[in-house]
C-alpha cells in the first residue's frame, strides 16, 4: 500500500509539471533491447539545439521513471517515509520553478504484461520510440507475441510513433494502434535510415543517412556493429522530428559514442581489440554482437567469451542452443563459456559444431584463460 501511494503521488506530480511546462517535449523509449543506447544517442544529438534531461542509469519503473522525469534523484531508503516527503518537496519545486530543459529523454521498462500501458495514465509522449521486440523476461511473458502486444502498448498515448524497422518484425504491426508513425533503422524498407559506404574500427562508419522529404546528406556515425547504428538512426529521426539541421546532425553524431558495456571498443595488451558488451545479455543482442566479432575478417584471431542469458523462462534452452548454433568454427578460435546455461545448452551445439569450447567456472577464471590462448591482434 505504501508503494502504491508512493507511485500515485509521483505520477499526479508529473502529470502537474507537464500542465504547468506544457513547451517541454517528452520522448519515450521502450524496447526488449537498445533502450539505453537509444535514450543516450537521443540526448546526445538534440543536446546540439535543447536542453535535455536524462538519467545516466536505466530508472525505467513504475516510481524510479517519474522521478528521473522530474530530476530527482532516486533516495537510497526508499522505507523512510521522511525521506519521501523530502522527495514530495522537491517535486512540487520542479513544478513550480522556470523550466530548466527543453526535452526530457526516458526509458520506459517492462517486466511483466500491463507495465507499459500504465505509463499511459500518466504520460503523453511527443514521440515514442520502438527499439526491439525479441524475447525478454519470458517467464511472465511467455510468448513472443504477448511482448509484441506489451511494448507496443505505448503507441496507445503517444503522439509519435518511431519503430526499429529492423529489429520489430512487420507482423507485430497488428499491435500499432497509432497512426502517426514512422520507421527507421538500416534496411531500405526503412523511412529513416543509414546506407553505409564504408567501415574502420577506429573511423566507424561512413555513409548516407536517408529520410523522407528530405535530401540524402552524408555523415559518421563512430560505432561498432551494424546493430549499433539503429539507436543512432532512431535519434536521427527524433532530431529531424524536433527540427534540428543537417549540420545539426552531422555535429551531434561526433557526440555520440557507445554507452560503457555496450558494444564499446577497448584496446587490450599485444594490439588486442575487446569488444565490451557486458552490461547485459539477449538472444538479439549476443547474436549481434557474434556477427559484428565475425566482420573483423583481417584478425588473425576471434575469441567469444559468453555468459548466461537470464530471464528467458522456459525459453531458455532453445535460445542457449540457438546460440550455440551461431558458433561457426571456421570464424572463431575459442568459445569461452560462464554459467550453468551456457555450459548446459550452449556448449554441446557449439562443440558439435566443432568449435573449441572452455568452459569457465566465473569471469576471472575465463578472462585468465583467455589470456593465455591470445594471440597478437587477436579480437
Amino acid at each position: 500500500m505504501f508503494k502504491l501511494f508512493i507511485q500515485k503521488k509521483l505520477e499526479r506530480y508529473v502529470r502537474k509539471y507537464f500542465a504547468k511546462h506544457p513547451e517541454v517535449k517528452l520522448v519515450a523509449v521502450v524496447g526488449s533491447v537498445g533502450k539505453t543506447s537509444t535514450k543516450r544517442a537521443v540526448a546526445d544529438l538534440l543536446s546540439r539545439r535543447y536542453r535535455i534531461r536524462m538519467h545516466d542509469g536505466n530508472h525505467n519503473s513504475d516510481i524510479s521513471a517519474p522521478l528521473a522525469i522530474l530530476g530527482i534523484d532516486f533516495p537510497e531508503n526508499i522505507r523512510n517515509p521522511v525521506i519521501w516527503l523530502a522527495v514530495f518537496r522537491a517535486a512540487r519545486l520542479r513544478i513550480k520553478q522556470p523550466t530548466d530543459v527543453d526535452v526530457i529523454v526516458q526509458e520506459l521498462g517492462t517486466d511483466k504484461p500491463g507495465e507499459i500501458a500504465a505509463f499511459g495514465k500518466y504520460l503523453v509522449p511527443d514521440i515514442a520510440l520502438v527499439t526491439a521486440i525479441t524475447p525478454e523476461h519470458m517467464e511472465f511473458f511467455g510468448t513472443i507475441d504477448a511482448v509484441a502486444k506489451e511494448e507496443m502498448a505505448v503507441s496507445g498515448y503517444a503522439k509519435y510513433v518511431l519503430i526499429n524497422r529492423d529489429d520489430v518484425e512487420g507482423r507485430f504491426a497488428d499491435y500499432e494502434t497509432n497512426p502517426n508513425f514512422s520507421t527507421y533503422g538500416t534496411t531500405g524498407a526503412a523511412e529513416y535510415r543509414f546506407e553505409q559506404q564504408d567501415f574502420t574500427v577506429d573511423e566507424g562508419y561512413k555513409g548516407s543517412i536517408i529520410a523522407v522529404n528530405h535530401e540524402p546528406f552524408d555523415a559518421t556515425i563512430k560505432v561498432v556493429g551494424e546493430h549499433s547504428l539503429r539507436p543512432v538512426m532512431g535519434a536521427v529521426a527524433v532530431g529531424m522530428l524536433l527540427g534540428l539541421t543537417d549540420q545539426d546532425i552531422v555535429s551531434g553524431l561526433g557526440l555520440i559514442r557507445p554507452v560503457p558495456g555496450r558494444m564499446n571498443v577497448l584496446r587490450g595488451i599485444q594490439g588486442t581489440t575487446i569488444i565490451d558488451d557486458t552490461y547485459n545479455s539477449s538472444p538479439a543482442a549476443a547474436a549481434a554482437a557474434l556477427q559484428t566479432l565475425y566482420s573483423f575478417t583481417d584478425a588473425p584471431q576471434r575469441i567469444a567469451v559468453l555468459g548466461d542469458m537470464r530471464e528467458l523462462g522456459a525459453s531458455s534452452q532453445v535460445e542457449h542452443e540457438k546460440l550455440g548454433a551461431l558458433c561457426d568454427p571456421s570464424l572463431l578460435d575459442w568459445v569461452v563459456l560462464v554459467g550453468p546455461e551456457c555450459e548446459k545448452f550452449l556448449a554441446p551445439v557449439a562443440k558439435s559444431r566443432g568449435c573449441q569450447v572452455h568452459i569457465a567456472s566465473n569471469a576471472i577464471t575465463a578472462g585468465e584463460f583467455v589470456r593465455s590462448v591470445t594471440r597478437d591482434g587477436a579480437v
